[in-house]
């Protein structure tokens, strides 16, 4: 009877596995799904002021209505939407951005562009590009990732205007900024 019971989970087991790695399901074959914009789950922040260290408030005088802020000083990203009930906003993301050799002037821009993946102004392949901005001088801002996850380097000879984020934080900006969504650049 014990061997029966045995057999009977073991089969259990082998079928639910079956039907996990199955090529049909999101999320199958060790690559995660795009996640929805309506479907991130937006950052918690702190019950003292809104804010904490790895939740940081949006800059004040950032604009309104759905956009991507970001902060030169701060090198962080906030995407933000209405809110739910329609009432005000909300910051779904904020995370960390590293910056390339040249900055782009504060104002109100929009996504002009986006690629899947490319190869970046400094060589190394990209992926989740979205444009923002193109200068006088011919200089491209925009932000991505790079696959191999590495960081520009502020210093070199280059000129470039690439914003860099970590690959795990790329996709929700991917899926949140379309072409024409206003991106904001505050100091």
């Amino acid at each position: 009877m014990a061997a029966l019971t045995v057999l009977a989970l073991a089969v259990v087991a082998f079928f639910a596995y079956q039907a996990n790695a199955a090529p049909d399901r999101p999320g199958a074959g060790g690559k995660p799904d795009p996640t929805p914009v309506e479907e991130i789950v937006p950052d918690k922040p702190s019950e003292t002021d809104g804010a904490d260290d790895e939740n940081p408030a949006l800059p004040p005088d950032s604009g309104d209505g759905v956009r991507v802020v970001y902060s030169l000083s701060a090198q962080r990203l906030w995407l933000v939407a209405e809110a739910p009930d329609g009432l005000g906003e909300e910051v779904l993301h904020t995370y960390p951005a590293h910056r390339s050799t040249v900055d782009p002037e504060p104002g109100a821009y929009q996504v002009t562009r986006r690629d899947e993946a490319i190869p970046g102004s400094d060589g190394v392949p990209i992926q989740h590009v979205v444009v923002f901005h193109s200068d006088d001088e011919g200089i491209v801002f925009g932000f991505s990732a790079a696959v191999d996850g590495s960081l520009p380097d502020p210093s070199a000879q280059a000129r470039t205007g690439g914003i860099r984020q970590s690959p795990e934080d790329s996709p929700q900006l991917w899926e949140f900024a379309e072409v024409g969504t206003p991106v904001i650049v505050v100091p």
